[in-house]
């Protein structure tokens, strides 16, 4: 929202402006009569704004009465009329500590300059010439700056007086480390504000240098106390800030301070479900940073599962229950935090998706709110709409509590009784009256707490009309209670499966398999909430029995993960189209029992039906790489993975429901193999780099990297289809006798070939999400028993003396994937020359054909030319779609012909790799008539299509003989007038 409107001052608050300048200007004159004057020389615009401070604020009114010195210190170093530069407060507070000889002198500077930042930060506030953001911020860095230099003093006379903590294993110096929680954790502190705080060290061991030693532990503990005592210790001059430790392990009970193992191991092994939700916005605030780092990293995988974690919704479901009852059972439904439609329901909203999905997208592994939100929608996992709604009311929410804490410096979201309070609190927000600020209040309110209920409410929450049965409910008994056979069997028939004796031995084979029998409580009892549900939606299905045999494979394969069954019971649009997607593909089927992360992209419709395009896709992946450290390649690698699964589940959905024609199909599956391959060459670049420095060319110049990934076959006719392999090639430019620049030199023949390795090492490896790609190198000059990678000079020379018609024939269908641009122009000019040269028409033909006769007989389903009329157009006969005659590679096999036999001729027929635009080349040069290529595309779509329907439903390249009779009679009657044979 854009910052609260500034009004005329109310009749009601002008007493309190008087009192408030006959309370400052007698302070002033009695420090001295020039301060006064100092005073009456302001100018108006300054003069208003005290007004406008003094009669919202008891609590700036008190303080500049008390000091009116620091008041006018701020105006005139202007620090009321502009924001602080970064690190500016903490300088200022180092500096105050710089001569602190003592702990009470520590809390007296301390509290002072809190109160002198609280009053200018107040003052910005109110004139609004600070936004909600920068009043946050400062907060925090208020805090942040206390906590650690108060920190920092105590901590080297705690060393003086009880020697330095020590660790056992490593030797080293041990310092604490002070995490943040909540607001503070996520820079969002509000204007009164306690700190939850959480301390550490990272190791046991005991002090040196003093005359009698302490354990880590106490000495820590020790520290801890005085440094609690210093800010949260109320004096004459206030406090610095409340601070609760509530919230580390164990309570009020536990240990004020825990080495990190101890940590660890209470979050590992007995960590809540509303830790892990304070944990999101843990941060560094204080002591080792660096160590505190690590002890975050530690701590990560409690806060951030690697699965999709629909269990947190659960958990905060029952934590927001138990805040409205004790809202309800104190009476505060007027409070602006804890209440119906207030802040803690927009953070909820928020870290559900953090906590669900927080661990496998990176991109939600942060603090503030508002980012959380922008990066909601930005993903795709709530509309734009609803999350502008939420940001809107977020903020108006939060403006009206630093309203409310800015009158006495009191931490409350109590909306006010008094009517002066009701007119300071409408007037801060920039309303005329507190009826107009109230309105607008429930207005925001209502519409968070309709948006909570859509993320968080129980889907069975929701009031049922009478005699109406929970979803699924009439399912519940044959799932549940003792298992009757018969009568399951009798149920299920009559609800519309055909076989209800089978479908009620496959529910039962769930529920005896080891994975069911073995389920925690927890487990069951969200199997038992799910299984209903699902076969809800499985009987109104057509074919009912076929989508629960596909289906259940899944349910078992997730049983000991129940947080996915978790996700689809909460999810009734996902579990609609997981059933939609197993009874149009066995598949797609396996693919998700296989991989249930994939079900996280059933969540958004809208995304599953709607692949991105080329750049985006691109972009999408770079930016889910970026944000993993540049050294873990394992999780690097699972993030590859993950990434082509999901696209690939996106495609074929697509295909399925026909919003994606099959053209449009294999070139997003190309586009995705591209995107993979320049993050793997990049990936694999780094890695060979930082062990033998960078290689380099003929002319002494550094590459960089003077190397391309050359894409044949189907990734190089942009025709892949779901389970394609990748057939490469490697080349590159350097010298091949010159060494790197690094600490390991090797030389370039060396280092293009280990770089070759580790791309395939990273496209093949197995990990849990399985692997990226076969890859097939065969067709690299002079096959498996050439170079793994060479130079582009020796590529040009095999394939224009050595090569056989049949390697002509694949680089037809050869492109640059990846890799250096001036050395893929290199390629495309060698690609030209070679196959742009004047062939032996006859003897190209002859070539051609008996290639194509061996791989028939090998591949093909044993049927000749000769005996075609007796077989192979019977429905009891087999067609292979690519291997047989009149198929696939027959329409290829012609392309190839006209492109190396005219080629030199007509150099347009080598721009395009892929046979349907080297087929438009084909009409354009007067070579084939329209006609004739319109066929050829037609039947090569219609094969293509046909085999990727296979595909989808796991079955073979093969079809009845009584299909594409015409397409097949006429691939073959083309075959004989091209003269092959």
């Amino acid at each position: 929202m854009s910052l609260p409107s500034l009004v005329a001052l109310p009749k009601s608050l002008l007493p309190l402006v008087s009192r408030a300048k006959e309370l400052f200007l007698s302070a002033a004159r009695d420090v001295s009569p020039q301060a006064a004057d100092d005073f009456a020389a302001w100018p108006a615009e300054r003069c208003a704004a005290f007004e406008r401070v003094c009669a919202a604020s008891d609590f700036v009114t008190e303080q500049v009465s008390r000091d009116p010195q620091m008041l006018l210190q701020l105006a005139e170093a202007g620090l009321l009329e502009r924001p602080l530069r970064t690190g500016e407060m903490h300088t200022a507070l180092n500096a105050l500590l710089a001569d602190c000889a003592d702990e009470a002198s520590l809390a007296t500077l301390l509290r002072r300059f809190r109160n002198r930042q609280q009053v200018r930060i107040i003052w910005r506030d109110l004139t609004r010439q600070a936004d909600l953001a920068e009043t946050c911020a400062d907060l925090s860095d208020l805090a942040d700056t206390c906590i650690d230099l108060a920190y920092r003093w105590l901590y080297a006379r705690h060393c003086e007086q009880f020697g330095v903590p020590t660790g056992r294993r490593s030797g080293r110096q041990q310092q604490m480390v002070v995490l943040g929680m909540g607001k503070l954790g996520a820079h969002e502190l509000n204007l009164s504000s306690d700190i939850d705080l959480i301390f550490g060290y990272p190791e046991g061991g005991e002090t040196t240098g003093a005359r009698r030693s302490l354990d880590n532990q106490e000495f820590f503990v020790r520290l801890g106390q005085r440094l609690i005592k210093a800010l949260d210790a109320p004096t004459v001059d206030g406090f610095v800030f409340r601070v609760d430790m509530r919230l580390r392990p164990y309570g009020s009970s536990g240990a004020l301070v825990m080495s990190f193992s101890a940590l660890e191991q209470y979050y590992q092994d007995q960590g809540r479900d509303w830790e892990r939700y304070a944990m999101i916005k843990a941060r560094v605030v204080g002591g080792d940073q660096q160590a505190g780092r690590e002890l975050l990293d530690i701590l990560r995988p409690f806060v951030y599962r690697r699965y999709l974690d629909f269990s947190a919704i659960d958990a905060l479901r029952g934590m927001k229950q138990l805040i409205q009852q004790e809202v309800r059972r104190k009476g505060v439904a007027a409070n602006i935090k804890l209440g119906s439609g207030g802040i803690r329901e927009v953070e909820f909203i928020a870290q559900a998706f953090q906590l669900i999905h927080g661990g496998r997208d990176l991109s939600l592994q942060q603090r503030p709110l508002l980012k959380v939100l922008t990066t909601l929608a930005g993903q795709g996992y709530m509309p734009a709409a609803a999350v502008d709604e939420l940001r809107e009311g977020y903020e108006f929410l939060r403006y009206t509590e630093h309203a409310l804490q800015a009158i006495d410096d009191r931490q409350t979201q109590m909306l006010p009784d008094s009517g002066i309070d009701r007119d300071r609190v409408a007037f801060m927000l920039g309303f005329e009256t507190w009826d107009a600020f109230h309105e607008r209040l429930l207005y925001w309110r209502s519409r968070i707490d309709w948006h909570f209920r859509q993320v968080i409410a129980d889907p069975d929450e929701d009031e049922l009309d009478e005699g109406e049965e929970l979803v699924g409910g009439e399912w519940l008994p044959l799932w549940e209670q003792d298992w009757d056979e018969e009568y399951a069997s009798r149920q299920l028939a009559d609800a519309g499966f055909h076989d209800g004796h089978a479908a009620c031995q496959r529910l039962a084979a769930l529920r005896s398999a080891q994975q069911v029998r073995t389920m925690q409580r927890l487990g069951r009892e969200r199997l038992d909430a799910f299984i209903p549900r699902l076969l809800a939606q499985v009987v109104e299905h057509d074919n009912p029995d076929l989508v629960l045999e596909r289906v259940l494979p899944l349910v078992e394969a997730v049983a000991r993960r129940s947080a996915y069954l978790v996700l689809l019971t909460e999810n009734p649009g996902a579990l609609q189209r997981l059933l939609e997607l197993c009874a149009g593909s066995p598949w797609i089927a396996e693919q998700i029992a296989r991989f249930p992360l994939l079900l996280d992209e059933l969540l958004n419709a809208g995304r599953l039906y709607r692949p991105p395009q080329a750049p985006e896709l691109a972009a999408e992946l770079r930016e889910r790489l970026a944000r993993i450290p540049e050294d873990d390649l394992e999780q690097q690698m699972e993030a590859l993975r993950n990434f082509k699964l999901a696209h690939r589940l996106r495609v074929a959905a697509s295909e399925l429901a026909g919003t994606l024609p099959l053209m449009k199909v294999s070139d997003y599956l190309t586009w995705l193999a591209e995107a993979i391959l320049s993050e793997v060459l990049a990936l694999a670049w780094h890695h060979t780099v930082a062990r033998h420095g960078r290689p380099r060319r003929a002319d002494g110049e550094l590459c960089d990297p003077a190397f391309i990934v050359v894409g044949y076959g189907k990734v190089g006719g942009i025709e892949m289809s779901h389970g394609s392999d990748l057939d490469l090639v490697f080349i590159h430019d350097g010298d091949s006798n010159a060494e790197t620049d690094g600490a390991k030199p090797i030389d370039g023949a060396q280092f293009f070939t280990r770089l070759g390795q580790r791309i395939i090492h990273l496209l093949t490896t197995q990990t849990t999400s399985g692997q990226l790609y076969e890859v097939d190198m065969r067709l690299r000059p002079s096959g498996a028993s050439g170079l793994l990678v060479g130079s582009l000079s020796a590529f040009e020379r095999y394939q224009s003396e050595e090569a056989w018609t049949w390697e002509h024939q694949a680089l037809v269908r050869a492109r640059v994937l990846v890799g250096c641009p001036q050395l893929a122009q290199d390629f495309e000019r060698v690609r030209a020359s070679v196959l742009g040269r004047e062939r032996d028409l006859e003897r190209l033909r002859s070539e051609v054909s008996e290639m194509r006769a061996k791989m028939r007989d090998n591949l093909g389903t044993r049927v000749t030319q000769a005996g075609m009329a007796d077989r192979a157009f019977e429905p009891e006969g087999e067609f292979n779609l690519k291997q047989d005659a009149g198929g696939i590679v027959d329409i290829e096999f012609m392309v190839q012909y006209a492109a190396l036999a005219w080629s030199h001729q007509h150099p347009q027929l080598l721009r395009y790799t892929d046979n349907i635009r080297i087929l438009d080349g084909l009409e354009q040069a007067g070579l084939m008539t329209g006609d004739e290529v319109r066929l050829l595309q037609d039947a090569y779509k219609a094969y293509r299509g046909a085999a990727h329907r296979q595909s989808l439903q796991k079955l073979p390249e093969v079809v009845s003989g009584d299909q594409f009779h015409d397409e097949r009679r006429a691939v073959m009657r083309m075959w004989r007038e091209l003269g092959l044979s």
